[in-house]
Parts: C-alpha cells; sequence; structure tokens
C-alpha cells in the first residue's frame, strides 16, 4: 500500500502552520519617461519594504518598450532584494528573436517568466512574420527548451513560468470553457502558475477556480487584483473587460469629496473582493499597483496576510545565547 500524499494531509501537518502563507507579489511597468523614473522608484522602495514574493514588469505589445523593461529588470537585480517576473509577449516575434531574448533573461538572473501571447499590434505591422509563435502554450514550450540547454548553469534548478488566466472570457474567446481549455494546454506544456487578468465581482474568481479544477487545471491560480480608486481607470477597464464593476462602487467614487475619501472608499472594496476571492482557496494576491505604491499598501495593511517572516528577522530573531565573548 502507497504512503498517503502530501497533498491529502492536513495542511497545518505539511507546513507546521495552521495555514500556508499567502503568497504576495506586485505588478509594475517600465516608467514611460525620465520624469517617471523617480516615482517608480520610490514606489519600489515601497513595495520592496513589504517583503514580497516576487515583482513582475510588464512588457509592451510587440516588444515596444523591451529595451526600458529589460533595464527595469536589470535594475531590480542587481540594486534591490526583490525577484522580478518578466512578461514576455510572443505575437510579432520569431521563435529564434524569442529564445535570444529568453536566454538573455536567464543569463542577466531572472527565474521567473510570465508567458504571454500579447496584445496584436495597434499599427497595423504584420503580425505573423515566418516563424512566429502565435500564442502562449507555444512560448512556454520555448522558454522549457532554452531553460533545458542551460540546465547546468540553474544547478538543476528551473524557471518559474506563469501564464494569464480569465476570471471572465477573453474578448476573442469563443466561451469561457474555452479559455478552461486553453489554460490546461499551457499548464500540461510547463507552465507553473497563472495570474488572472483583473476582475471586479468575488463570483468570478470563485467560479473560474471551480472551473478550472474540475477540468484538471492544477496549478496556483493567483487571483490579479486592482485597488478600486480610480474612477477613470475602472470605467476604461470596464470597457476592455467588457464587465461592469458594481454600479453602487462606480456611484460611491463618483461622489466622493475628495482623493483621499475616494481612495477610501476604493481600499475598502478592494478589500472585500481580496478576502473573497482568498476564502475562495486563492493561494496568494497580486496587486496592479499601476506603479503606485499607496493604495496597494492600503490594502495589504488591511487584509492582515500571513506572511512568511523576512530573512533578516529571522536572523535578529535567533538566540544569542550561545555567543562567546571575545576575551580579546
Amino acid at each position: 500500500m502507497s504512503p498517503p500524499s502530501i497533498l491529502s494531509e492536513p495542511r497545518e501537518r505539511v507546513s507546521g502552520q495552521h495555514s500556508a502563507p499567502v503568497a504576495l507579489s506586485y505588478e509594475l511597468f517600465p516608467p514611460r519617461s525620465p520624469a517617471a523614473v523617480d516615482g517608480l522608484w520610490a514606489t519600489i522602495r515601497e513595495l520592496e519594504s513589504t517583503n514580497p514574493d516576487y515583482v513582475s514588469v510588464t512588457y509592451g505589445a510587440n516588444g515596444s518598450n523591451r529595451d526600458t523593461a529589460v533595464e527595469l529588470l536589470h535594475r531590480l537585480l542587481s540594486q534591490t532584494t526583490l525577484r522580478p517576473l518578466a512578461h514576455l509577449t510572443c505575437i510579432g516575434n520569431t521563435a529564434d528573436e524569442l529564445a535570444g531574448i529568453i536566454a538573455d533573461l536567464l543569463d542577466a538572473g531572472v527565474r521567473g517568466i510570465l508567458a504571454l501571447r500579447g496584445d496584436h499590434p495597434s499599427d497595423g505591422s504584420e503580425e505573423h512574420p515566418p516563424g512566429a509563435l502565435n500564442f502562449a502554450q507555444d512560448l512556454v514550450e520555448l522558454i522549457r527548451r532554452v531553460e533545458q540547454r542551460r540546465s547546468a548553469m540553474l544547478a538543476a534548478g528551473k524557471v518559474a513560468i506563469g501564464v494569464a488566466a480569465y476570471p471572465t472570457r477573453h474578448p476573442e474567446s469563443p466561451s469561457e470553457q474555452h479559455d478552461i481549455e486553453v489554460l490546461l494546454a499551457k499548464q500540461r506544456s510547463g507552465a507553473d502558475f497563472a495570474i488572472t487578468q483583473v476582475f471586479f465581482h468575488p463570483e468570478q474568481y470563485a467560479d473560474l477556480l471551480l472551473r478550472a479544477r474540475r477540468a484538471g487545471v492544477s496549478i496556483p491560480i493567483i487571483p490579479g487584483v486592482m485597488p478600486f480608486t480610480s474612477l477613470k481607470r475602472l470605467q476604461r477597464l470596464a470597457q476592455l473587460t467588457g464587465v461592469q464593476p458594481a454600479p453602487e462602487l462606480l456611484a460611491q467614487l463618483e461622489a466622493a469629496r475628495d482623493d483621499g475619501e475616494r481612495r477610501r472608499v476604493g481600499v475598502r472594496a478592494t478589500v472585500q473582493l481580496a478576502k473573497a476571492a482568498l476564502d475562495a482557496g486563492a493561494p496568494g494576491i497580486h496587486l496592479y499597483t499601476f506603479n503606485q505604491h499607496q493604495a496597494a499598501l492600503d490594502v495589504l495593511d488591511r487584509l492582515d496576510l500571513f506572511r512568511p517572516v523576512p530573512p533578516a528577522a529571522r536572523l535578529s530573531q535567533r538566540p544569542t545565547d550561545h555567543l562567546v565573548e571575545d576575551p580579546k
């Protein structure tokens, strides 16, 4: 008789705690102008103090901001304690081009890649050059092949590959079930985890999780949560996703007397959404910051997540009884 699987064991027995730590991550985008650099780095330092598991760095459609994205990744690796998750899109790029980018990322020290199809270019440029990859699943497989050629350099480790998941139907998808089939295919190709696109209603994440698990998706599905503090941003995302936020929230944001009240209203709604996702079984929270830290930190303060103790704090907590004073 085989021993019981660790997956069937109570979480407190496996982890030594009553619940597993909740993953925490943020999304950043490269600065769009020289004037935005200082503000971004102020945000980075504030977020760094919360000891996140990683920060993702976005990548423009068709690699439009590739140079600034790569520069930001290099600075995060060399000047901070943060672990970057590099976004990478495949539309408009050949397999050879992408293999070179992946190799450069790994050589620079990146150990996490978010593999995305990417948006169609808006300038009418060619989307499918000869040898192009057109689906995130193909990009996942390519990352694994490049990783395999560097297995000695990685010391038998592996690259963490994330993919996108959709709580509501992708605008180009025929159905929500098709979205689940695509997610399952990306898992089979080697994806390790998924991060959801923005959603507005608690049942959307819970329903996604239920449908995905029933279909055989076993990788972690992390809810991507946007602080609901900007009415304009909410309205824009509603247009892009085709899903409307709660009318009560929009009305409260519009009626707010000032930015302070608007932020309190938005943070409260965001915390409610994040808590509902955690109650539904979310393994972590990924906060879309829009390069602004205050709302993200306000949400984090009110979530009271169970997080691992940072290494520096563990060192400070070590008993010193064993230390012997140097007689000199």
